[in-house]
């Protein structure tokens, strides 16, 4: 495995797992949370240089993702990445951060919103679920089949230049696959409760449903929801939409603008 980044990787011990993360720019804490089987980079690359310029940004790689390494290898859940982020948190000595989840990531925030309420100010929900209803069927039943195949020739990639272990990178996916497949729903009286300013992005394309998203903006009293053109990930750049023609992240504007609304 290569080396932390001497100027801003570092690694926390967080509930028996060495966690990286790494600290970017200053101002108000902004916590990063990736997606599924990949990195602070691989999700947030394109848009962490912008928001460092007006936040201290910490972005983080959760259990067997990226340099962090897999606990005892035991099965990852949204709830335990949730209760790691609070406590590299609190070791931190942050008492409050806006969070920003992408993917699987942004179903993690929502997690820190209801399990840890008292580290959370603003919260950004990027294309993610909080039922299993949120996907069209189809997704459900080729989760059902998960390959490695079918695993992002870029996650791949970015993986081994980061840990070469390929068996490494197999545990990963399994562990992955195996959440999805056991993915149950967050309950209403669970969502409801949030008071957080929240910002819910979604692709109009994307792999949850626009209609999903606007099903949980309706959930939260101060959410707001922006549908934008594109797929996965596309309106934020993230590493699997770069080779799709005319994928600026347009999504950043509005991003920054939520962040910067003092109401």
């Amino acid at each position: 495995m290569d080396t932390a980044n001497s100027q801003t990787g570092k690694y926390a011990q967080v509930n028996g797992l060495s966690m990286y993360y790494e600290i970017h720019g200053t101002g108000n804490p902004l916590v990063l949370i990736h997606g599924a089987a990949s990195t602070i980079a691989t999700t947030f690359g394109r848009i962490l240089p912008e928001l460092a310029k007006t936040h201290q940004v910490i972005g983080v790689e959760l259990q067997a993702h990226g340099h962090s390494d897999n606990r005892d290898g035991r099965q990852i859940s949204f709830e335990q990445d949730a209760d790691d982020v609070a406590e590299l948190l609190k070791q931190l000595k942050v008492e409050k951060a806006d969070i920003f989840g992408f993917s699987n990531g942004g179903t993690t925030a929502l997690q820190m919103a209801i399990r840890h309420p008292q580290l959370v100010n603003k919260l950004i929900i990027a294309s993610a679920m909080y039922k299993r209803s949120g996907v069209p069927a189809g997704f459900w039943e080729g989760m059902k089949n998960a390959k490695f195949e079918d695993m992002p020739e870029p996650y791949v990639k970015a993986f081994l230049a980061i840990n070469p272990s390929k068996k490494a990178l197999d545990i990963m996916f399994n562990q992955c696959a195996h959440r999805m497949q056991g993915f149950t729903d967050i309950p209403d009286k669970a969502i409801e409760p949030i008071q957080n300013q929240v910002l819910i992005l979604i692709g109009d394309k994307d792999v949850p449903t626009p209609e999903h998203a606007v099903e949980l903006s309706r959930r939260m009293p101060h959410a707001s929801l922006a549908i934008i053109p594109g797929g996965h990930g596309t309106y934020m750049g993230e590493l699997t939409t770069l080779n799709e023609a005319h994928n600026p992240p347009v999504a950043l504007p509005i991003v920054t603008d939520f962040l910067a609304d003092h109401r």
